[in-house]
């Protein structure tokens, strides 16, 4: 299923920090959500590559979609491990997957390339379903 994306709206849920980062829903295809980030000048490091903070959040929002489609309300990450694995540059794909969903958590992997299918880097996350009127 094709799902582009309103401003700050991904895969059905608004989230602001999505739409101030530029990352894009791209579609879901047998359970696995596929996000978009073209790099921006205000997305590096001193070294010139994409910061730590924006794959982490890359990563985040990957594990998240996979894992809110699958519970069918919203999420909330309880754990996130993280790999960098080489130089994040140019425009970035990533793709969240779950491993495992339970009753009160869902295990979920995520992992970004860039445009040449170079794998950057990679996260495994558990994330727990949550009702909104929970969140207060």
């Amino acid at each position: 299923m094709d799902q582009p994306s309103e401003q700050g709206t991904i895969f059905g849920a608004h989230i602001p920090f999505v739409n101030h980062c530029g990352i894009e829903a791209l579609d879901v295809r047998e359970g696995r959500t596929r996000l978009r980030l073209a790099l921006r000048p205000e997305h590096a490091n001193n070294l010139g590559i994409a910061h730590g903070g924006v794959i982490c959040t890359l990563l985040d929002v990957a594990l998240g979609t996979a894992a809110r489609l699958k519970a069918g309300r919203p999420v909330v990450t309880l754990d996130m491990q993280t790999r960098f694995l080489a130089p994040g540059r140019g425009t970035l794909i990533a793709e969240g997957r779950i491993t495992r969903a339970g009753r009160s958590v869902i295990f979920c992997e995520a992992e970004i390339r860039d445009a040449d299918g170079a794998l950057v880097a990679s996260a495994t996350g558990l994330l727990k379903p949550v009702h909104e009127s929970a969140l207060g």
